[in-house]
């Protein structure tokens, strides 16, 4: 499959995992790919998290404007805030923050209640029906995520969702509400939301995990739940921080190392040796894991590597989103597979 295609497939992708599987990595990878086949591309963040920013070479945290993180060919990041309303240009990439608070104030604002929106909010009356409303602040802000989608500012827009746990309760939130309420703007609001999280032309979500036991666990599970209780599509399960197979570790140090007649002090080799057989049980749980996952979770996979880095920047995103680009071309297009 195409690049362009596989980032065509919706218009907008949840991305969703178990804290500290690099959920936040992975939405800059979407994105610096999707804005390279062309597309133009918004980025959701919903906890105020900098690491989309800081991938893309940019510094701090993102506002509710909003900011340019990258245009294709360009060399300036982080170009300031843009108008929300304008059309993104295509090979570019927009980032902002949405919070239930700031979608709230704009709610109240587009409905001739400004003079009173911030008041309320510093009252604290907001937070009361908040707790009299369970839901009420998920629905703020995926009615402003559907608003975005309808408003068609950007070919693809990448949610930065909370971790699993809370994912769960936040796309559930429309449908207990639907459930729950009879009539009114709340009732509208939730059915809107319930239709953009049903329909996969619109919005899928891509769940991310370690190729290690509990994360894989914990990604069947939400995926079984996701479609039972929220009926959202899921795309491929991306699996992160992968280690590439190393040629040549079958052989024990020591004959690696006379073969090469080199000659190394004992503690030395070893370490070589402890290193060896540790790089071979890693690679072989992790396969075990990977193939787990395929036997529970028939969904396409795929693999992005682990990189030996503690921060990721633009160089270390051009590595991954060459490692997915690889991976997305060998799918198989899904209209060709429904034929």
């Amino acid at each position: 499959m195409d690049i362009r295609s596989f980032c065509s497939q919706s218009r907008v992708v949840i991305v969703a995992g178990k804290g500290g599987v690099g959920k936040t990595t992975l939405v800059a990878t979407l994105a610096h790919l999707a804005a390279g086949a062309g597309l133009s591309v918004l980025v959701i963040e919903l906890e105020g998290r900098s690491g989309v920013s800081t991938a893309f070479g940019g510094t701090g945290g993102l506002g509710y404007a909003g900011e340019v993180l990258h245009a294709a060919g360009a060399t300036d990041l982080g170009t300031g805030p843009v108008d929300e309303s304008a059309v993104i240009a295509p090979g570019t990439v927009h980032a902002r923050t949405i919070t239930p608070d700031d979608a709230l104030l704009e709610y109240l604002d587009d409905h001739g209640m400004k003079r009173f929106s911030k008041r309320l909010l510093s009252s604290g009356i907001i937070d009361i029906v908040a707790g009299a409303i369970p839901g009420i602040r998920d629905i703020l802000v995926l009615g402003k995520i559907k608003q975005i989608e309808q408003s068609r500012v950007a070919d693809l827009v990448l949610v930065d969702a909370p971790a699993t746990g809370h994912t769960m309760t936040f796309l559930s939130s429309a449908a207990g509400l639907l459930d729950a309420a009879r009539g009114g703007p709340i009732r509208n609001q939730a059915a809107d939301v319930v239709a953009l999280l049903s329909d996969p032309a619109r919005c899928q979500v891509a769940l991310v995990t370690l190729p290690e036991e509990m994360p894989v666990n914990e990604v069947i599970e939400a995926a079984y739940q996701l479609e039972d209780r929220v009926g959202i599509a899921l795309g491929p399960i991306i699996i992160n921080a992968c280690y590439p197979p190393v040629a040549g570790l079958e052989m024990p140090s020591e004959q690696t190392i006379a073969a090469a007649g080199v000659d190394l002090q004992p503690e030395l080799l070893a370490a070589m040796e402890s290193a060896r057989q540790f790089r071979q049980r890693r690679h072989a749980l992790q396969e075990e894991q990977i193939r787990r996952l395929a036997d529970e979770l028939p969904l396409p996979q795929l693999r992005v590597p682990f990189l030996f880095t503690d921060a990721i920047g633009p160089q270390e995103l051009d590595a991954l989103s060459n490692s997915l680009a690889a991976g997305i071309e060998v799918l198989h297009d899904p209209v060709e597979v429904a034929r």
